[in-house]
């Protein structure tokens, strides 16, 4: 077994149930492995707002030597928000996308650090749901008004079935594959991230600074933007309700999210360290 002195976690459908709910068993699992040394880094497609009850819960919050891994790696910082790597759509990407949406006929919106903007008068109910879940604001903004605006990343945000036919065909994406990554993060989201963002090239940034190598990282997720990092760390655990691609790549496979999955795959890293 490697020696493992961080432990990065996924939020949905991973650290948290399905009823988005952070477990007794889990939160004693993480203080345990605390206790042992062992650094939890957050790892999310969230904002920061969005993990800062969580954070709390976990006793991580407002520190300047914990670290959270925001919109899918998009975003390296401490828990007391300091950021450590950032990297941005641009306006042109932006306006590529968009034109992309109205095109496909999907609801889109762009995330900045603090916010949430759509272009769309008729605001998406993944929409909605996204600002409740992270804890951010939406503004409605034409795209002349995007300009001067800070995009981490965007989204094509709608019901599984109309998505997942809108998007089968990569053709309308395909001119942007050198500068952008798309990928399936949820049933009803399809993110676009600038190239090169993911969660494993920022546990990679984050190990470099903590003089740490992959070998020495467990990664534990359930969607395809968790795959890079399950990939990358020494020790990559699929949760039991992962999608299929991930399971197939991992040296582990825990129980599911409502099974306290996260604390299994922690026990036995603690049983073995």
């Amino acid at each position: 077994m490697n020696e493992i002195k961080v432990i990065a976690i996924d939020v949905d459908g991973t650290l948290l149930n399905s009823k988005k709910q952070l477990t007794r068993g889990v939160k004693n699992a993480i203080l345990m492995a605390r206790k042992a040394g062992i650094k939890i880094v957050i790892a999310t497609g969230r904002p920061l707002s969005g993990v800062k009850q969580i954070l709390h819960e976990l006793d991580l919050a407002n520190q300047n030597d914990e670290y959270v891994v925001c919109f899918g790696g998009g975003v390296v910082e401490t828990t007391s928000g300091n950021v450590l790597f950032e990297k941005q759509l641009t306006y042109d990407n932006y306006l590529d996308l968009e034109t992309i949406a109205l095109k496909l006929g999907l609801h889109f919106h762009a995330s900045a650090p603090d916010r949430i903007y759509t272009a769309d008068r008729d605001i998406g109910d993944f929409t909605l749901y996204e600002a409740n879940l992270v804890n951010l604001g939406i503004s409605y903004r034409t795209p002349a008004e995007m300009k001067n605006i800070s995009i981490i990343k965007c989204m094509y945000v709608d019901e599984q079935k109309y998505l997942d036919k809108k998007i089968s065909d990569h053709t309308p994406f395909a001119h942007l594959d050198d500068e952008i990554t798309f990928t399936k993060t949820a049933p009803f989201y399809y993110e676009a991230n600038p190239k090169g963002v993911s969660k494993g090239n920022a546990l990679k940034f984050l190990c470099q600074k903590l003089n740490l190598t992959s070998e020495n990282i467990m990664a534990i997720g359930d969607e395809e933007n968790d795959l890079s990092m399950i990939k990358y760390a020494g020790i990559g655990v699929a949760m039991g309700n992962a999608v299929t691609l991930v399971k197939n790549n991992a040296q582990m496979i825990t129980k599911d999210c409502d099974h306290d999955g996260v604390a299994a795959a922690i026990e036995k890293v603690l049983q073995e360290k």
